[in-house]
Parts: C-alpha cells; sequence; structure tokens
C-alpha cells in the first residue's frame, strides 16, 4: 500500500555500518511516497517516524502542552483563551489542541507500522546486514510503543492499529481497547524491541538501554515496583549516564546529547522546535505565551527547595514590573533538544518504587543523588507517606518545566487533592470531537460530550 508520509533524508548515510548509523542525525525532511522494498527506503522510513515523534504537533509542542497547562507548573497567557480549558479541567472535545495531537501521535503509529509490515520481507543481503534490519525493527517497535504509552496515560484505552493504512486518519473503525489491554500492547512492543536492538548508548536513537528506561517508566505507571527498580537501576549503574553538575549543564550554552540525557529529540534550523518562541519573553525573540506559574517561580527560587535548579526561570523587568519565564527552551532559531527521558527520572523512579517496598534507606540516597546535585540538603525520612511526598515534590521541581507533573500526579491519583479536581472522570482527557464524529466505534470518554 502506498503511503504518503514526511520522511527524513540521509542519501549519504544509509548504507554504514551499523555503529556508524547510529550516530547519524535528522538533517532534512521532504514529501515521499515510496514503499519499503531496500535498505535505503527502510532506513528513510524509520527516520520518518522520527520525524513525526519530533513534530510541532507532538514532541516539538502540542502535545506538550495538554500536560503543561493541565498541571500546577505552567501556565498559558497567550492570545488563544480555550487552552484555559486545561487549566480549569473543563475541557471540550473540540479543544483543536486534542485532535492535532491525536492525530500526530497515530501518524507516528502509523509510520511505525509501515516498517513493521514490510521490512520483514525485504531479504537481507549486500549492503543490509542482519543487524542493522533488526535494528530498524527496534527501533520501529520502541517507537510505537512510546506513541501508544503517551496515548494510554492521556486519555486512557484507545484503538489498538497494528497495520499501516493509507493516512493517519484513515484508520479502521475499531472500537477502543481497554486501558489495560493499550499498556499491554505497549508492553508487548517493549518486549519485541528490546532483544533487537543494540546494547550501546545512544542518546537520539533507540538501543536496548531507550527501551530499559522506558520500561522503568512503564512499570512504575502499573505500580510494579520490583520491576520498575530492576530497569532504573540498569541505566543508573551505567556509566554512560550520570547527573551532571551544575544542573542547568544538560540544557545550557546550547547543549546537546549530555551524559544527563537517556533520550532526547534532536532539531536543528531546518526541523526546528518550536518551543522556544513560545517561552522567551517578546524582548528575547519569543512571544512569552507559556510561561511558569507564581507558585513554580517559587519553589525554583527557594535556595531550600530549588538549588540550582533557579536556573530553569529568568526575569525581564519592562517599565518596572518584573516577571519570569522560562529559560529551558531558549534557542530561538529552534534548536533546542526536547528531553524525552532523563536519567535524573530513572533516580526518582526508583527512589518511589524503593519507598513503596519500603526500602527507605535506598529509596533516601536516591532522592538525595538528586537534591545533591541541585545543591540542597539532604533527607532522611522513615516514614513512608511522607517520604512519597517528598518524592513527589522533588519531581515537581526537578522536572518544573518538563511534561511530568500532570502525569505525575494522575498515575498517583493525587491530582484530586493537589489540583481541586472534584471528578475523577478528568484524570483523563475527552477523545477529539473530530475523531468521535466520524467513527461510531470510538466511544468518547465518561464525563465528556460530543461537542
Amino acid at each position: 500500500m502506498t503511503s504518503y508520509f514526511k520522511i527524513l533524508i540521509f542519501p549519504a548515510l544509509l548504507l554504514l555500518a551499523c555503529n556508524k548509523f547510529l550516530d547519524v542525525k535528522p538533517k532534512t525532511s521532504t514529501s515521499d511516497d515510496q514503499t519499503i522494498t531496500d535498505a535505503s527506503s527502510a532506513n528513510t522510513a524509520v527516520r520518518g517516524i522520527y520525524n513525526a515523534l519530533e513534530s510541532n504537533d507532538y514532541y516539538g509542542y502540542t502535545f506538550q502542552t495538554l500536560g503543561f497547562f493541565s498541571g500546577d507548573n505552567i501556565q498559558y497567557v497567550g492570545s488563544q483563551t480555550v487552552n484555559q480549558q486545561l487549566t480549569n479541567h473543563a475541557v471540550l472535545s473540540d479543544l483543536a489542541a486534542l485532535n492535532t495531537s491525536w492525530l500526530a501521535i497515530y501518524n507516528t503509529i502509523n509510520r511505525a507500522n509501515n516498517v513493521l509490515a514490510k521490512l520483514p520481507a525485504i531479504p537481507s543481503g549486500a549492503g543490509f546486514a542482519d543487524s542493522v534490519k533488526n535494528q530498524l525493527l527496534g527501533e520501529a517497535y520502541f517507537l510505537r510503543a512510546l506513541a501508544y504509552f503517551d496515548l494510554a496515560r492521556t486519555w486512557g484505552g484507545v484503538q489498538l492499529i497494528l497495520k499501516p493504512t493509507s493516512s493517519a486518519s484513515d484508520k479502521p473503525s475499531v472500537k477502543r481497547s481497554s486501558l489495560a489491554d493499550t499498556y499491554a500492547q505497549v508492553l508487548n512492543d517493549l518486549k519485541a524491541a528490546e532483544p533487537l536492538l543494540p546494547l550501546t548508548t545512544n542518546r537520539i536513537r533507540a538501543t536496548r538501554k531507550t527501551v530499559w528506561a522506558l520500561l522503568a517508566r512503564y512499570y512504575l505507571y502499573q505500580k510494579d515496583w520490583v520491576n520498575a527498580e530492576t530497569y532504573a537501576t540498569k541505566l543508573i549503574t551505567d556509566n554512560n549516564y550520570t547527573l551532571l553538575k551544575p544542573y542547568n549543564s544538560f540544557f545550557a550554552n546550547n547543549a546537546a546529547n549530555t551524559k544527563e540525557s537517556v533520550f532526547e529529540l534532536y532539531y536543528n534550523t531546518t526541523v526546528t522546535n518550536n518551543q522556544a518562541s513560545q517561552w522567551q519573553p517578546t524582548s528575547n525573540g519569543g512571544v512569552g505565551w507559556i510561561k511558569p506559574t507564581d507558585a513554580a517561580v517559587s519553589l525554583l527560587n527557594d535556595p531550600t527547595i530549588g538549588g540550582g535548579r533557579n536556573t530553569l526561570v529568568q526575569k525581564v523587568v519592562s517599565s518596572g514590573v518584573t516577571n519570569w519565564y522560562g529559560n529551558l527552551y531558549y534557542r530561538t532559531v529552534g534548536t533546542d533538544p526536547a528531553y524525552l527521558i532523563r536519567i535524573a527520572e530513572l533516580y526518582l523512579i526508583r527512589a518511589e518504587a524503593r519507598a513503596q517496598k519500603e526500602d527507605f534507606i535506598g529509596s533516601n540516597d536516591d532522592l538525595n543523588a538528586i537534591r545533591s546535585r541541585a545543591g540542597i540538603d539532604s533527607a532522611n525520612i522513615q516514614d513512608k507517606n511522607a517520604l512519597l511526598l517528598t518524592i513527589e515534590n522533588e519531581n515537581r521541581v526537578e522536572f518544573a518545566l518538563e511534561n511530568h507533573r500532570w502525569y505525575d500526579l494522575v498515575r498517583t491519583n493525587r491530582a484530586g487533592t493537589v489540583l481541586g479536581i472534584t471528578d475523577e472522570r478528568k484524570f483523563l482527557l475527552p477523545i477529539p470531537y473530530a475523531q468521535v464524529a466520524v467513527d461510531l466505534n470510538l466511544a468518547q470518554n465518561p464525563g465528556y460530550s460530543n461537542n
């Protein structure tokens, strides 16, 4: 079946050996309607999956805003006041960002499906080593797993589409799967990816280590504390990853691919990240429509809580008025990486898993690794609930401007208490109206109407 995608092109690098292939960074994108018939088109198609993942509609901007504005760290102050629906937890299903994100994620899945359906039929041979073929398959499985993980934690159980279609919007009409079955698909894909991928370190392409990192997060969401700790430990004990000092070393001064990063998305002046233009004030060339909340600024600037993480925010004074803006994304040419998994997350995953298992010594050790890097006092908490609350608060500050806070509060069932949401059905967002309207098998989430 012919597919029409925007896909990344790397003409001179397609047939390099596996280790060289892993170092390739995206260069450009172009419309392409070729099928997958050989090593060259297979490499191109896999890079196209990454292109979809980093698109402006997915991790480049829009999808992340669903979590940003639903939590209490980040606010929207621009002209599109409909975004306040997310902050007020009164989201209507016709909110444009919902459909934009939904389609972007399914576009990523469709590209992965295209690879997984067609690549196995290509014979191995000259210029196409089995190791490279396996790696391409492993990357497709991993990226599909990540996409379904994002769908599950945002909307609940979704339609499981595992075969390619002509476009992301041309899905077969199937009923939604349960949340358990959707997460089961995530696990199946991660387990399929794991043996296919090389045991190497790469921060912009999936490897076996990247799979382990997402498995640690997956098991945390499933409350499987033993496996969450096991997979987090695999990364923490790997010398290729470390908590950099000072805190801003992983993003300041145009840093990229540092030892802090487990998985980040690479951008350049051709394939750009739209975040900086939204975060930076007009004096820095942005529009300043996304800002840290006053509460987040206060926490970050408290030397006993934020410590060195205060570098995430900067102030600008205009007409005698001081305003604070987020400084994680600042490269107005659009080359900021998108940080999907940092080693700090693995420490806090293990800290939480150990606290749940009442391993207070181990949990405090992991928590204090994060606090020490930030330059704040160590903790020594021997009460389970108090320790879990401290870890929750540490997550809030450590990832203040990353897309963690909303999902952390939802997965721990704390969103109601912290954010004042009285209807737990609002912990999931509504299925986009544009999708429900054309697919009678796509049931709306409880608590929402089809606008």
